[in-house]
């Protein structure tokens, strides 16, 4: 990223990366909090090497790699207070995957692991928006039109469940995929809908969240061969084709007849017109086709 400071390209990879570092780290580590806090101790590690000893050739698994044994040292330290740590150290310690592949995969696990039936659908929507997708708790109380400190306490409630319940950092078998669908789309969607129109900040568009929704609906899209899958996908894309015609030079909303046209992203929709031609003459559309 020539032209930025290595404090700056530190802060582009966080926003660009971090939860999909975190993803992997939640599956090596097999615990949220303890994945979160390795995370911020790897960027915070970087900031301090880097600008000695440079950027490394793939930073997204340095920075993994990192918060992992970062993780493994502080429970070291607790190897003499807790009779658990000596088992936990043996299994991260063994489960160390970074192919890109899995980097890449590990987003849908989680998804799938917060999406799991075993919790109550509010709290699988609210997990998988904050812990996933990065959502701040005020966005996700937003979304929800409830209060901060109510989705709090059901987002804490969540993460103790998966843990004392042992739910499994994966992706279902394909039989039991369709009845964890619905929830899957539905959180996708919100995580686009804050990205088309942000309930907080100064822009009224994120794009990053536009972009890591049809990430995540691509990669679901490869693994289940499902008419809704495309149909949302398609939906996302005709939406995401107008988004740099969507504001004025003040951030302001502009109509559609209002927008240059020629800003429209053609891609995109060539892209969501293939999806829906090939989605159409089947009779098992549903609410995002339609």
């Amino acid at each position: 990223m020539p032209g930025l400071s290595i404090q700056q390209q530190v802060s582009l990879l966080y926003k660009q990366q971090s939860r999909r570092i975190l993803a992997t780290l939640i599956r090596l580590l097999g615990d949220f909090e303890l994945a979160e806090e390795a995370m911020q101790e790897a960027f915070s590690t970087a900031l301090k090497q880097w600008p000695n000893e440079g950027i490394p050739d793939k930073p997204r698994a340095w920075l993994i790699s990192t918060g992992r044994f970062k993780a493994i040292d502080r429970l070291r330290k607790l190897q003499r207070q807790t009779a658990w740590a000596e088992e936990f150290i043996d299994h991260t310690e063994q489960s160390l995957s970074l192919s890109t592949q899995d980097i890449d995969d590990d987003q849908l696990r989680l998804i799938f692991t917060c999406c799991h039936p075993a919790l109550p659908e509010d709290a699988r929507i609210a997990l998988t928006l904050r812990e996933v997708c990065g959502l701040t708790t005020e966005q996700v109380a937003s979304a929800f039109l409830q209060k901060p400190s109510a989705i709090a306490q059901r987002i804490v409630r969540a993460k103790r469940k998966i843990r004392e319940a042992g739910i499994p950092y994966e992706v279902p078998e394909k039989k039991q995929l369709p009845q964890r669908l619905n929830t899957v789309l539905q959180v996708i969607y919100l995580v686009f809908n804050e990205g088309y129109c942000a309930s907080s900040g100064d822009n009224l568009i994120n794009s990053a969240l536009m972009d890591e929704a049809i990430h995540l609906t691509k990669q679901l899209s490869n693994l289940l061969s499902k008419t809704e899958i495309n149909g949302l996908l398609a939906l996302m894309l005709f939406q995401s084709s107008r988004r740099a015609a969507r504001t004025d030079e003040n951030g302001k909303l502009l109509r559609l007849d209002e927008q240059d046209r020629s800003l429209w992203d053609n891609q995109q929709i060539k892209e969501a017109d293939r999806l829906l031609k090939g989605i159409l003459p089947k009779p098992d559309i549903g609410p995002y086709t339609i």
